[in-house]
């Protein structure tokens, strides 16, 4: 191959002007990461028409002083404090008291017992309705100050600040649901069979999946373009990528949020903080640890939002647009184009590398031999960089067992920046190797053909998304062929900043939010799009490298630049290491469940940790499967212990009728749970060469999607004290049988439990802490 050569007449910038150009890349890194943080909340003497997270956070604390379970004593005094405050505000304000069904990707029934606190600021001259959501129970092992009361005390805040101010044009409804944690069933009563509900509207639903960090607008409805645009102009902390949208929509992840898209008469916008994920579901979500920050940022965007779409016409916003749009926020701003964009950008994108491709080869600066080389060797960072990351993560898994079972560290900031720098390392490494190999423009340009193909795939397959590596592609083909034909060093060095500095205001935000929202666990993917940064700036980082064919010290000088980036990977993990520390505020989390069986007269612990620790292993240490079906633990890889029958009672199951109507077998029964706490009961019928025709369980029919088959299970949240009515409508005239488990949290006073080391506590798990009993009775 032709040996490369910098442009006629041209001068090499000096590795001095280089590293100007590579501190000023991570400083504007710094502050596009910087420019997604919440602000400081707002004190309790704000302005009355401005919102304060100090004046919310009382909110949270009444609402998070417990643990309040659907159905518990403790989220009836929630609801009644609710009822209290919002009528105190001048909302007309009800109780809707329904049964929620919801239906599981895997096709489970969940029911449950809702009482769904529904509140109405009326219009001046409405266009439509605007909900504002919700949900105000908790998970059974945790206060839930973040999940949901922040979103609640946002709403109720900003409910107040409304009250301040003009009357809006259009009504605004308040929906603060009831057992989302369960099965989402108090927004699927809502949607289904509230008056409110019947000519649909535009949904903003808040939620929390951490305790910290930007709350961000990750969901939308379809058809966004409008409401995108609606967001752009009024929130005040615009942070919203359309790639999360994209990522969201093929998750099998849901909210309330949900279960209103699934109704079909609804548009909206879905927003969560996702930061501080430790804690989420644990006993530790309490309101010390809800970052005031974040619930500032939280009601400022829920305020604005609420005064921008109160005032607009809604005739139109409550119906989908024609496209989605692309947005994703740069510094402080959100940029938004139109979705029909995409494809052309994406087209450009390729024509620029195709372009820049030719150009270096007439400049005598890369073949297309060395081009397509340096284009196919690309794939090796991209590939080992998300391979490092999660290596690394075993090896902190392997240092710190009490890690295994968590999606992120309790102080995840130092093993951030190592994964970042590890990952820099490795493509530091990787185009040292090439540069010598092939000369630094070769590289550059197949990092240019990577990003412009990647666009070209999104905008295929995920739109949304296109704009990760489509403006990189645009920047790169550009500049890269101004400095190509350009030989001033200075033109080179600027065109490496500007081309690099697009990069990362684009991608380093994804970065950011990207790695909280997956976790260390699950840290390949934010190391991808750390990979793609770096290649996109490979025009900077060549300017930290010497001449090819330089002195023996000047290339020393070359391979200390990746192993600096490799050095501060090692600093940062051995920081984290320092500075995250298990501790009665930072615990160890364990899943341990006891199972008893009256059939079997046998009785279980369970535990779905993948790698038990001590104290879980000491009453669970066998990988085996239990011998029936239970609730949450039904395909999941268990295990087992024997442990002592508790003689805890089982629900009661009394025939109420037995008759033949129309041919069927129509039975009814009454299941009374006989342990108190008892927070749900499982319906599990089966029909010997038969089928289960119909169903009403506390009056609402179950779903059809559950019936027609020889057995149905169903999980009933939230069951009366005085027993749960359920109806059966059976074809066939074989053998039935109704085994019933029913569900409590608490191992305390369980015969053969060990105390929890110190540093130890429940984990952010349906199966943590579970209590299962269950039995089987012959109905005939």
């Amino acid at each position: 191959m032709p040996a490369e050569r910098f442009p006629r007449g041209g001068r090499r910038p000096s590795r001095l002007a280089g590293l100007i150009v590579v501190v000023l890349l991570l400083g504007l890194a710094g502050w596009s990461v910087l420019a997604l943080q919440p602000p400081a909340p707002a004190p309790a003497d704000a302005p009355a028409r401005e919102f304060s997270a100090t004046r919310a956070f009382a909110h949270v604390q009444a609402i998070a002083a417990e643990t309040h379970v659907a159905g518990s004593a403790e989220d009836q005094q929630v609801v009644d404090g609710l009822v209290q405050t919002l009528t105190g505000l001048g909302l007309d304000t009800e109780v809707q008291h329904a049964v929620g069904a919801t239906q599981t990707r895997t096709g489970t029934t969940r029911m449950a017992r809702v009482q769904n606190v529904v509140a109405v600021l009326p219009g001046s001259d409405p266009t439509g309705r605007l909900f504002l959501m919700a949900h105000h129970d908790s998970v059974e092992t945790g206060p839930g100050a973040a999940d949901d009361a922040a979103g609640v005390a946002a709403l109720l805040e900003s409910v107040r600040a409304l009250r301040e101010g003009p009357q809006l044009r259009n009504d605004v409804v308040v929906v603060l649901t009831d057992a989302e944690e369960a099965c989402l069933c108090g927004a699927e009563a809502f949607a289904s069979s509230h008056s409110l509900a019947g000519d649909g509207g535009v949904v903003l639903n808040f939620e929390a999946r951490g305790t910290t960090g930007p709350p961000v607008m990750f969901e939308t409805s379809r058809g966004n373009a409008d409401l995108a645009e609606a967001f752009a102009v009024a929130a005040p902390h615009p942070v919203a990528s359309s790639f999360a949208v994209e990522v969201y929509r093929t998750l099998p992840n849901d909210t309330d949020f949900s279960d209103l898209l699934a109704d079909g008469d609804f548009t909206g916008l879905n927003t969560a903080f996702i930061d501080g994920a430790a804690a989420y579901h644990t006993p530790q979500d309490a309101p010390p640890r809800l970052d005031k920050g974040t619930l500032q940022a939280l009601g400022d965007n829920a305020l604005a939002l609420t005064r921008e779409l109160g005032d607009r016409d809604l005739t139109t916003l409550s119906h989908p647009a024609r496209e989605d749009a692309t947005y994703f926020p740069v510094l402080d701003r959100l940029v938004r184009y139109p979705g029909s964009l995409v494809w052309p950008l994406a087209a450009g994108a390729l024509v620029g590398a195709a372009l820049l491709a030719l150009v270096v080869r007439a400049r005598g600066q890369s073949s297309l031999g060395r081009t397509a080389a340096a284009t196919a060797l690309t794939v090796v960072p991209l590939v080992l960089g998300p391979l490092a990351v999660q290596g690394f993560w075993l090896l902190l898994v392997a240092v710190r067992p009490g890690y295994a079972s968590m999606l992120d560290p309790w102080r995840p900031g130092p093993y951030r920046l190592a994964a970042v720098a590890l990952v820099v390392a490795v493509v530091l490494l990787w185009y040292a190797l090439v540069r010598r190999w092939l000369g630094p423009t070769a590289p550059a340009v197949g990092a240019v053909v990577w990003l412009a193909v990647l666009a070209a795939v999104l905008a295929q397959y995920a739109p949304g998304g296109s704009y990760l590596t489509v403006w990189p592609a645009l920047a790169g083909a550009v500049l890269g062929t101004i400095a190509a034909l350009t030989p001033a060093g200075i033109v080179r060095a600027v065109a490496a900043l500007l081309s690099g500095g697009v990069a990362v205001v684009v991608l380093a935000p994804t970065v950011s939010l990207f790695f909280p929202a997956l976790g260390l666990a699950r840290g390949a993917a934010p190391a991808a799009m750390v990979a793609v940064l770096v290649l996109a700036a490979l025009p900077a980082v060549e300017l930290l490298f010497g001449e090819r064919d330089a002195a023996r010290g000047s290339r020393l000088v070359d391979a200390a630049v990746p192993v600096s980036a490799l050095v501060l990977a090692a600093a940062c993990a051995v920081a984290g290491l320092v500075v995250d520390t298990f501790d009665q505020s930072h615990p160890v989390p364990t899943r341990l469940a006891y199972v008893q069986d009256d059939d079997r007269d046998r009785a279980w612990w369970v535990t779905t940790e993948t790698a038990p620790g001590a104290w879980t292993a000491g009453h669970a240490d066998a990988h085996r499967s239990l011998p029936a079906d239970y609730p949450y633990l039904v395909d999941q890889d268990v295990r087992t212990g024997d442990a002592e029958d508790a003689g805890l009672q089982a629900p009661v199951v009394t025939p109420v009728s037995d008759t033949v109507v129309g041919g069927r077998r129509e039975i009814a029964v009454r299941v009374t749970p006989q342990r108190p706490g008892v927070r749900f009961v499982v319906l599990d019928l089966h029909v010997d060469g038969g089928t289960v025709a119909g169903g009403r369980v506390a009056g609402r029919a179950v779903p059809e999607g559950s019936l027609g088959r020889a057995r149905l299970w169903l999980v009933f949240h939230a069951p009366p004290a005085d027993g749960l009515q359920a109806r059966f409508s059976i074809e066939g005239d074989g053998a039935v049988t109704l085994r019933t488990i029913d569900g409590s949290v608490g191992l305390d006073g369980l015969p053969g439990l060990t105390p929890r080391p110190e540093g130890a506590d429940v984990a952010g798990s349906h199966t943590a802490d579970m209590v299962l009993v269950s039995a089987t009775t012959d109905l005939g």
